[in-house]
């Protein structure tokens, strides 16, 4: 995925940087959702 942000720089900053937030939004809440998925798999245990 790094690879494809840093090669949208030099064709769009613009959409590279609104890529990137929503990557960086999407990695600081990912444990959450594992979390949450483990809690419901074992919750009806």
């Amino acid at each position: 995925m790094r690879d494809y942000i840093e090669e949208r720089i030099y064709q769009d900053p613009q959409l590279a940087q609104q890529v990137r937030l929503v990557l960086d939004k999407n990695k600081a809440e990912r444990h959450i959702r594992g979390g949450q998925a483990t809690y419901r798999k074992y919750k009806c245990v």
